[in-house]
């Protein structure tokens, strides 16, 4: 009997190898398929990871083209539910589950009117394709001619984009008139009278790469130049025009989401999609009431040690003495440089393995300055040998305190987001994870984190930095009640940007810019906190139940090691590393 059973064992075996390796198999060809498919739909996208493409595509903006490109991602939906999941391995299992995730809300966002909204206060298609040099190489004549072949469509990307949001403007989902003051700015700078001047010529002004004949590059130069004066420009001014005497006049008066037809469905939706999680706008709000709450009775006693005997006396000292401001750009950018190398030097102290990529500091552009945020940051390519840059706003000097340096820095740039997905890209896992996936909770959570880990890395030296780190992570708890009760409950800009101003030590400026962008991009915000609140939830498990043998390095390696995920799989990964220590 205990030979028959054997027998039978390796026969069970024999026949389950089969089955593992077509299931695996199955989801290779579908995530090759499915890569594929998104670097030929996003051409300037591929070129920054390096492929070819000589003849400059670019993106079809269309509604009809996003409507082919649901209709695919149904059909990888029913390619997956066809696999035996039972015989993928473990990683293959999360690839499964991630694909399956994206491409889900990929279908249900197509379903909603709001998808064709296709900008927000800080963003839109003339700023993406003026940016699109950032991302690009140019290393030889074909990368500038396949640069030039671009900016000749941008008409064309123009058109649909207006297209689609005529759509908008006829179907009640266009953005409310508090949030798009200014906003005509982001267009009307980009028209340069000398094309020389214009931000679509700048990899024109760079050094002529070697090897590159000087006259072809001068001859490629004035050829953009032309395209310039002759097709953006235009464009540019179509796109003013109707911005100003149509879109502008039918902005919508309400600033929540839940005015416009089946708001209170999308924004739900939002909260799933940037969240992962299953929270309702009712159980974020309190979970931010909360929070600021707690970090309000910090920033008391953190201004009982600066000698103030309340909070607002000191948030108020922080906001107004001038020893905290710039009064140049290069002050600024000195001392954010300055900063960003003190926090370089102890990143070995806190985790294990670092990104090889470097990343650098720019300024934010001008003609978009005055209404975004204080700062952001821009993903490098090891692909193609860019940098990340970590771009500082040096509008409104005396809105920019150094005493928030310390933790804007090591939020944007490390251990904070250059140091998250200059890691991803370079991890061994499929091309759609290490260049594709980006869940907000994880990538911004993470980014809030490294604020905290600013307080081992001995960064808020002095009350006043102490406190910047404090504001903002009140800035991220408000955010939580702010974006709920402006999309869910009903609330108004003002009410907003006076629960901000009361709970923060933000800047009008800040307070404003971000208040603006709640509303029009619902749901986004709310990623911050509760990706940082799982973070440190699984740490404090981690070093409840490993004790002596919990090593922060390796936590964050592990945090880091399968690159941007949903919270639930983060947490399984936490789990899996707890249970073989």
């Amino acid at each position: 009997m205990r030979r028959a059973g054997l027998i039978l064992g390796m026969a069970l075996g024999l026949a389950a190898t089969p089955v593992l390796a077509q299931s695996n198999e199955q989801l290779k060809s579908i995530v090759d398929d499915y890569w594929a498919y998104q670097l030929e739909q996003s051409p300037v996208f591929a070129s920054s990871l390096g492929v070819d493409d000589p003849i400059g595509r670019v993106s079809d903006r269309s509604l009809e083209a996003e409507d082919k490109r649901v209709e695919k991602a149904k059909n990888w939906l029913q390619q997956l539910d066809a696999i035996d999941q039972a015989g993928l391995t473990e990683n293959d299992k999360t690839n499964y589950g991630i694909l399956r995730r994206s491409l889900t809300e990929q279908v249900e966002a197509s379903s909603y009117g709001q998808r064709t909204i296709n900008f927000t206060n800080r963003s839109g298609w003339h700023q993406g394709f003026a940016s699109m040099q950032n991302n690009l190489p140019f290393r030889n004549k074909q990368d500038y001619q396949t640069y030039i072949n671009r900016l000749k469509q941008y008409a064309r990307v123009n058109d649909q984009s207006i297209a689609v949001a005529d759509q908008a403007i006829a179907g009640g989902f266009v953005q409310p008139c508090v949030s798009m003051v200014g906003y005509e700015k982001t267009i009307s700078g980009l028209i340069t009278d000398d094309p020389r001047e214009s931000r679509f010529y700048k990899p024109f002004t760079r050094k002529v790469p070697d090897g590159m004949d000087p006259e072809d590059f001068e001859g490629l130069a004035a050829s953009a130049m032309t395209t310039i004066g002759a097709l953006i420009n235009p464009a540019l001014k179509k796109h003013l025009e109707w911005y100003n005497t149509k879109y502008a006049p039918n902005c919508q008066k309400n600033p929540g989401v839940s005015a416009q037809p089946g708001g209170d469905e999308y924004y739900d939706f939002r909260i799933r999609q940037m969240t992962t999680t299953k929270l309702s706008a009712d159980e974020i709000h309190n979970i931010g009431l909360s929070e600021v709450a707690r970090i309000r009775a910090e920033m008391v006693e953190v201004s009982k040690e600066a000698g103030y005997d309340t909070r607002e006396a000191f948030i108020e000292h922080l906001r107004t003495d001038p020893q905290y401001y710039a009064k140049t750009p290069e002050e600024l950018m000195e001392k954010v440089a300055r900063v960003t190398k003190i926090i370089d030097g102890k990143m070995p102290s806190i985790i294990g393995k670092l990104a090889r990529l470097p990343y650098g500091i720019k300024e934010i552009p001008a003609e978009t300055a005055e209404g975004t945020t204080t700062a952001y940051y821009n993903p490098g390519s090891p692909d193609v040998g860019i940098a990340g840059f970590y771009y500082v706003n040096t509008s409104k000097l005396d809105q920019r305190p150094f005493w928030e340096i310390p933790a804007l820095s090591v939020h944007e740039a490390v251990p904070g987001h250059h140091m998250q997905i200059a890691l991803q890209q370079e991890l061994d896992m499929p091309d759609f994870r290490k260049h594709g996936a980006f869940f907000t909770a994880f990538v911004e959570g993470w980014g809030l984190y490294s604020e905290r880990l600013g307080i081992e890395m001995e960064l808020y030296d002095t009350p006043a930095k102490n406190m910047g780190r404090l504001s903002y992570e009140m800035w991220r708890a408000t955010r939580l009640v702010v974006d709920t009760g402006i999309h869910s409950k009903g609330w108004s800009k003002q009410r907003a940007i006076d629960f901000m101003t009361d709970n923060t030590a933000l800047s009008e400026a800040n307070i404003e810019a971000e208040v603006n962008r709640y509303i029009s991009w619902p749901g986004q915000a709310l990623a911050y906190k509760i990706g940082e609140l799982k973070i440190r939830e699984l740490r404090r498990k981690a070093t409840s139940e490993l004790g002596e043998k919990f090593d922060l390095r390796e936590f964050h390696d592990v945090v880091l090691g399968q690159g941007a995920v949903p919270l639930d799989i983060l947490e399984a990964q936490v789990n899996r590393w707890i249970a073989t220590k």
